[in-house]
């Protein structure tokens, strides 16, 4: 893998980092905000990303590409993640910081080396994690900052998207 073990998990927990900065930029009047009709609210983008990262780690690791191996652990967490309120969802992301180091704390090299068939194409489950779970993050955190903008955060900008910091005065 590219990355060590350890640079995925900080780069995971920075990942944390962000969505929790741009989730306190949310004005809690905006959350049923959705740019179309068919795509999730504000509310229902974090509920998502409230449990999204944890139960992907969870389907790479049992390794098991099919209907019943998703619904085993989507099925839970997405009912979980639909009762959330937004303060809710917004700690269950903030856990998740600690939560990636116990979930990958016992993969060895071998397991994140080691392969698995994902409708057709074989990947290991360590670019697997890299591509589902932290590119993930990347792109609904994205999905997260245009929504703001959307909502009208005109201050917001790249440092905020990437760093999850404000632009200093």
């Amino acid at each position: 893998m590219v990355l060590t073990k350890d640079e995925l998990i900080a780069a995971l927990k920075h990942e944390i980092h962000i969505l929790l900065h741009l989730a306190g930029k949310v004005d809690p009047a905006k959350l049923d905000y959705r740019p179309t009709s068919t795509q999730r609210s504000l509310l229902e983008l974090l509920q998502y990303l409230a449990v999204m990262g944890p139960a992907q780690v969870a389907v790479v690791k049992n390794g098991v590409f099919n209907r019943a191996g998703f619904e085993a652990v989507w099925g839970p967490a997405d009912a979980a993640a639909k009762k959330m309120t937004f303060d809710a969802a917004c700690d269950a992301i903030r856990k998740q910081a600690d939560q990636y180091q116990e979930l990958l704390a016992g993969w060895t090299e071998a397991d994140l080396r080691s392969q698995v068939n994902m409708f057709g194409t074989v990947y290991t489950r360590g670019a697997m994690l890299v591509s589902l779970v932290l590119g993930g993050h990347a792109a609904y955190r994205t999905q997260l900052f245009c929504y703001l903008k959307s909502c009208g955060r005109e201050e917001l900008n790249t440092m905020n998207l990437w760093g999850g910091v404000d632009t200093p005065a």
